[in-house]
C-alpha cells in the first residue's frame, strides 16, 4: 500500500496526476485523494482508474464532476463543503491543475472566502519539454493553446515574437502542422524548435531543429499523442547608426520621410520616434 490516510485540514487541494505514466504520482497525491472528505476532478473515470491502479479506496465517496461545462453548479456544491469545514482534493485530468486545465475560478473563489487552498504538485508536459527540448530555460513563457482560426493564432504568434524568453505551447495533432507553418512564417524560419509529444508515454519522442524544418517535417509524417511545442526566442542582431542610416538613405529614394522611418522601423524591429527624426534630417539634407 503506497498510501497513509492522513487527518487533512479543511481546505481545497489541488492534486496533480501523471501526464502518462500511472507511477508518476507522488506519495501525498496518493495521501491526498485517500484522506479528503470530498474529491472533484475533470475528468472523473480517468481518476478513479487511477486511485484503482494504486489502490487508492473511495470508500463511499462520491467524485464530482467539476471541469469548463460544469459551470458554477459543481463549483458551488465545492464551496459549500468547504464552508462546512471539510478537505477537498480536485485533480484535473493530467498534469498541474489550472496549467492549460480548470481550476482557476474555483481557487481564486475558494481563497476569496478565506479557505486554505493548497497543492500537492506533480508531472507538467510543459516542465517536462523544457527539460528535454535543448532550449534555453533560465527564462520562459507558457502560452498555452494558440487559436483555432490561422488569422487569430497568428495575430498571437506577432504578440510573443520579442519575449525574452523560450516559448511554449500545446498543441493538438489535427492542428499542429498549421501551428508550425505559422510559427515559422510569423516568427521566421530559423528559429530553433522542439517538437515534443507523448511525454512518459511508450512512444515519448522529441524532435528538434528550426521552426522550417519541423514545419517541413511535419507535412509529410503524422504525428499523434499530446504535443508540447517550444521555439527559442529571438536572437537580434546588433544594429549600430550607420547601419540605420545607409537604410534610410535607401528608403529615402523611393519613399517619403514617414514610409521610409516605418519601413526602416520595421526592418530593424525599432522605435519608430527616433528613426524618423533621423530620415527628417537626411531628408532636409
Amino acid at each position: 500500500m503506497n498510501f497513509q490516510k492522513v487527518r487533512l485540514g479543511a481546505g481545497l487541494y489541488f492534486v496533480a496526476t501523471p501526464i502518462g505514466t500511472a507511477r508518476d504520482i507522488t506519495l501525498r497525491a496518493l495521501d491526498v485523494l485517500a484522506s479528503a472528505d470530498m474529491i472533484a476532478a475533470e475528468d472523473t473515470r480517468s481518476l478513479r482508474r487511477l486511485m484503482e491502479i494504486h489502490g487508492v479506496p473511495l470508500e463511499g465517496r462520491r467524485i464530482l464532476a467539476y471541469h469548463d461545462h460544469s459551470g458554477a453548479g459543481a463549483r458551488g456544491k465545492i464551496l459549500d463543503a468547504l464552508a462546512e469545514g471539510k478537505s477537498v482534493a480536485y485533480a484535473s485530468e493530467a498534469g498541474m491543475p489550472l496549467i492549460a486545465d480548470p481550476g482557476y475560478d474555483l481557487g481564486r473563489q475558494a481563497a476569496e472566502a478565506g479557505h486554505i487552498v493548497t497543492c500537492a504538485p506533480g508531472p507538467s508536459a510543459a516542465l517536462m519539454a523544457l527539460t528535454l527540448a535543448g532550449l534555453p530555460t533560465d527564462a520562459f513563457f507558457f502560452a498555452g493553446f494558440l487559436p483555432n482560426a490561422s488569422g487569430a493564432r497568428r495575430t498571437r504568434i506577432e504578440a510573443l515574437r520579442d519575449i525574452p524568453g523560450t516559448l511554449v505551447f500545446y498543441e493538438s495533432p489535427k492542428r499542429v502542422a498549421a501551428c508550425l507553418s505559422d510559427l515559422a512564417e510569423v516568427l521566421g524560419g530559423d528559429r530553433s524548435a522542439a517538437l515534443c509529444r507523448e511525454l512518459t508515454k511508450k512512444f515519448e519522442e522529441v524532435r528538434r531543429g528550426t521552426l522550417a524544418e519541423l514545419a517541413a517535417d511535419i507535412q509529410v509524417q503524422t504525428v499523434k499523442g499530446e504535443i508540447v511545442l517550444l521555439v527559442d526566442r529571438g536572437h537580434s542582431e546588433t544594429v549600430n547608426d550607420s547601419d540605420i542610416e545607409e537604410a534610410l538613405k535607401r528608403a529615402l529614394e523611393t519613399h517619403s520621410v514617414r514610409d521610409a522611418a516605418d519601413l526602416v522601423s520595421e526592418m530593424y524591429k525599432l522605435p519608430r520616434r527616433p528613426i524618423y527624426q533621423m530620415a527628417l534630417k537626411l531628408g532636409k539634407g
